[in-house]
């Protein structure tokens, strides 16, 4: 069983979402089912953080100790990962999952609006 996130690890999520949004946002504690290697059969129960601003929601999930994978979304249709597999540290796999989906969310916008 992997153990959930600590007060600090909250407290630094908020930390970074207000930097990004620049309020607090409201984050859940929720519980995802991850492949844990690429050669696993049975999915793993890990605790995970979400979210939903401007739109977009939100996944941290807690593969181990000091382990974490992220993702992003608009649809279902319209997910993103930072393209790093996983972080060994839940402050920069949460600030790099914050920078593409601006990054994303900027280009997004782009092509609706045609600027």
């Amino acid at each position: 069983m992997i153990a959930g996130f600590s007060d600090a690890d909250l407290s630094l999520v908020q930390a970074a979402l207000r930097e990004r949004f620049g309020r607090q946002v409201a984050v859940e504690g929720v519980e995802t089912e991850i492949r844990l290697h690429p050669v696993d059969r049975e999915l793993t129960a890990c605790p995970a953080l979400y979210w939903k601003e401007d739109d977009c929601n939100f996944v941290v999930s807690k593969t181990g100790e000091n382990q974490f994978r992220s993702m992003f979304f608009w649809s279902i249709k319209d997910r993103f990962s930072t393209g790093k597999e996983e972080y060994d540290n839940l402050g920069d796999c949460v600030v790099t999952t914050l920078k593409m989906q601006e990054e994303a969310s900027r280009l997004r916008e782009a092509e609706t609006t045609g600027r």
